[in-house]
């Protein structure tokens, strides 16, 4: 999947313009998938149909990023983030725009690191002023890491954007393992938005209205030196997330995972994260409710420009997520 995952990491897409990455998705999945379609907001489905009950497979597009605030008369640029980022993480970080851009993070003269914020740091495009600098770029234009793919020995692989390109990864290549009929429908649901409040995901699963979710995003692990303790290592499988911030996932769904995992000897951990969340949180309390679960990979350095995965742990995710799909999902009775 190395090819794979170099083509989606490697690929612009903040969150807000995720288009480049969607376009890309949609080739690779021409061909195999029954129903495509887009909405108002920039998701993508990817259909396959069958009978009830219906369920959505959710991987977020967007990456983390920085937007453009200002521009000063020497022609450094002031950024805020767009996701989830830390200003004491950035200085000597390489940014890129759209257009292809290329500037580098650092900061004023501070008489303790501890002073480091937003307001503090600036971004040099290598302009000598600021009309110079807009011929280049505006107020409001969002930028990402500017950071390779690389493989690296052992089996693991480090780069921008593992959260969650290799979520999209892993639903493509289940996509291209599954058999012509399907035990029931599927819509693989390319969200928008995830990393700036699960937004995408709100309205697409009031559009598709699934009767459950799954959500395939990275989590965080415990198994750096000083890492906050937690069960979740790297190589020793996907793990089936109990709960975090934004969901407790359904004791069904996870079950259905738990068993299918154990079934086809999957190796899995269970994950239980004391913060942030994933698009399940929006999917499981669209309309009247959806049992939902997910299945994470663990990820080292999450957030950072060199997120690390083990190429395992997304094998026996894809594994799991195929079993998963190819059995027989209990049909729901609705009250109404």
């Amino acid at each position: 999947m190395d090819n794979l995952i170099k083509a989606l990491t490697e690929t612009f897409g903040p969150s807000g313009e995720e288009d480049e990455v969607r376009t890309l998705i949609k080739s690779l999945a021409k061909g195999k998938i029954d129903r495509v379609y887009e909405d108002a907001l920039g998701n993508l489905y990817l259909e396959r149909e069958g009978p009830a009950p219906k369920i959505m497979v959710s991987a977020h597009m967007d990456e983390i990023g920085v937007i453009i605030t200002h521009i000063d008369d020497n022609g450094f640029i002031r950024i805020a983030p767009v996701g989830g980022m830390s200003a004491q993480a950035l200085p000597g970080k390489r940014f890129r725009f759209r257009s292809g851009t290329i500037g580098t993070v650092y900061h004023e003269k501070l008489k303790n690191i501890k002073e480091l914020d937003w307001t503090k740091i600036y971004l040099d495009i290598g302009q000598p002023d600021r009309k110079a600098a807009m011929k280049l770029v505006n107020i409001g234009d969002l930028a990402c890491y500017d950071q390779s793919f690389r493989a690296m020995e052992g089996g693991r692989c480090i780069s921008k954007a593992m959260d969650d390109r290799v979520g999209c990864a892993v639903m493509l290549e289940t996509i291209n393992r599954l058999p012509r009929e399907l035990p029931q429908a599927v819509c693989f649901l390319f969200s928008v938005q995830e990393e700036v409040g699960l937004r995408g995901a709100t309205t697409a699963a009031y559009r598709y209205e699934p009767d459950y979710g799954i959500a395939v995003d990275v989590t965080l692990v415990g198994d750096t030196p000083k890492a906050h303790t937690m069960e979740v290592s790297l190589g020793k499988g996907p793990a089936i997330k109990v709960k975090d911030r934004s969901v407790l996932c359904h004791p069904l769904v996870r079950k259905l995972m738990v068993d299918a995992a154990a079934k086809n000897n999957i190796p899995y951990q269970l994950e239980v994260l004391e913060r942030g969340g994933t698009d399940a949180g929006a999917i499981h309390i669209s309309r009247e409710g959806v049992p939902s679960g997910a299945i994470s990979i663990p990820c080292r350095y999450v957030h950072s420009p060199s997120e690390v995965v083990d190429s395992a742990d997304l094998e026996n995710a894809v594994l799991l997520l195929e079993k998963l799909l190819t059995q027989n999902w209990p049909k729901q009775e609705r009250s109404y």
